[in-house]
């Protein structure tokens, strides 16, 4: 079962909603220092269950949530959803697996 998006709205660096598809193959993730490169798998593991605010470079949970800039005020919710591809499982009622909501 392949990952083929990941969503991103609001968690970190990611202020808009922001649509990763992992096509076949490889998909590399590139960018300067501080483009959010990290953020991308933080959202994995934080989907995923981490629980830990330090492991996700944070003092508190609060910390995944986009915290404002010179140009955009903060928001008040961090969401991060997995999609994966379903279709050679017969279990076709699993496409979409793993959303989490963060409010505050």
């Amino acid at each position: 079962m392949p990952l083929t998006e990941l969503v991103l709205d609001g968690f970190k660096s990611f202020a808009e909603k922001t649509t990763i598809h992992f096509n076949d193959g490889i998909t590399g993730i590139v960018g300067p220092n501080g483009s959010g490169k990290s953020n991308i798998t933080e959202a994995i593991r934080w989907v995923m269950g981490e629980s830990s605010a330090k492991s996700l470079r944070g003092t508190n949970m609060k910390d995944v949530i986009f915290a404002g800039s010179q140009y955009r005020k903060p928001l008040n919710k961090a969401e991060v959803t997995l999609v994966f591809d379903n279709k050679d499982d017969a279990k076709d009622w699993v496409k979409s697996l793993g959303m989490m909501l963060c409010n505050f």
